[in-house]
């Protein structure tokens, strides 16, 4: 099993570490991918939004055919949608693909590729509105959503989330559950600020307050 994680300048590091955590880990503890790869659109140092550089293990050019793959969001992605190399590559992979996944503004790329049309989606907070006037996404403000092999998450940590729920519909809980127990990602109930309660915060957050 390949699972592919495209990267490309300007990328939200957590949008793509958290998951990336999470998928080697399955690798590790419970029969995951056999094969983990961070894809770019070519060889060479790829500058995340915060400054990290990431070396890929593959370009487009020889990436195998994946049978998943996950498009993370950040900054890059207002660039991207408009990459027409990249848009192919995703489109491309998609025909064969089991699931596509996005974390964060990520799901922009995925409807640049013409995978997001007549889907439920969701985003970070700041682009819901952004999302919904793309006019043909239905936008759902929960932490992450599953629409047939599309996945989509919220903003940034979400995608860790994402790929718990994603490892469990594939792997099964089980398997899930030695993932979250060996990253021991129990998330603290501890909220700070009150921000969880602010008028843009999505739905599923305002409703923990």
């Amino acid at each position: 099993m390949n699972f592919g994680i495209l990267v490309f300048d300007d990328v939200e590091e957590l949008d793509f570490v958290g998951p990336w955590e999470m998928l080697t880990m399955w690798s590790k503890v419970a029969d995951g991918p056999s094969q983990c790869l961070v894809v770019a659109q070519s060889p060479g140092p790829v500058k995340c939004v915060k400054g990290l550089s990431i070396n890929p293990h593959v370009s487009f050019a020889d990436c195998p055919r994946l049978d998943y793959l996950l498009v993370p969001g950040g900054q890059g992605t207002r660039r991207e949608v408009a990459n027409r190399a990249l848009l192919e590559f995703i489109a491309a992979q998609a025909r064969t693909c089991k699931a596509v996944l996005s974390v964060c503004t990520g799901s922009f790329v995925l409807h640049a590729a013409g995978l997001l049309s007549g889907k439920k989606a969701t985003t970070h907070w700041a682009s819901l509105e952004r999302l919904r006037a793309l006019g043909d996404v239905t936008v759902v403000e929960q932490r992450y959503v599953q629409d047939g092999n599309i996945w989509s998450s919220s903003g940034v940590s979400a995608g860790i989330d994402l790929m718990l729920a994603f490892i469990a519909s594939v792997a099964g809980d089980d398997a899930a559950g030695k993932v979250q127990f060996s990253a021991e990602y129990y998330p603290s109930v501890a909220r700070y600020g009150g921000y969880e309660g602010h008028a843009q915060a999505p739905a599923y957050l305002r409703s923990t307050t």
